[in-house]
């Protein structure tokens, strides 16, 4: 019985530690800049802890799940163009996807540029969906909501 309650508290364990997945690897932090009337520059930041890597938007290969973002629609905002990374992006061939992959160590910045349709204060929510690896293991995929103010 003793062994079974031991064997139950690990998995137990293990399974929360799986479920923050890439979360417990990467902090995220959330800007808005004002860059001409009415036009935002939203940075979305990423730290990597440790020898983990996060993968780029285009990963490069099936396998890995990309950095991906959704953001909400919000009839006070246009969202201008595409997402851009900012950071020194590595392409590796990495023999457990078959293929080079495109990825981040250490930090990116994802910008995205909004534009207000009014003065009035608002926000921008939307969430992340990530993974990270190190040269050993993958950890399962996250996702994470954010908000992040603009406008006022």
């Amino acid at each position: 019985m003793r062994s079974t309650i031991v064997s139950f508290l690990v998995l137990l364990t293990f399974s929360a530690s799986a479920q923050m997945g890439s979360a417990k690897q990467v902090s995220w932090t959330y800007t808005s800049k004002k860059i001409a009337d009415k036009t935002y520059e939203l940075q979305i930041t990423a730290s990597i802890s440790g020898n983990y890597h996060l993968y780029a938007m285009k990963a490069g290969v099936d396998g890995p799940v990309p950095t991906t973002f959704t953001l909400t629609p919000n009839p006070l905002l246009t969202y201008e163009g595409a997402m851009l990374e900012k950071g020194k992006r590595i392409t590796k061939r990495e023999e457990a996807w078959d293929g080079n992959v495109n990825f981040y160590e250490k930090t990116v910045t994802f910008v995205q540029k909004v534009k207000a349709k009014t003065n009035a204060k608002t926000n921008v929510n939307g969430k992340v969906e990530f993974m990270v690896c190190n040269d050993d293991m993958c950890l399962p995929p996250s996702e994470i909501t954010f908000k992040i103010p603009v406008g006022g």
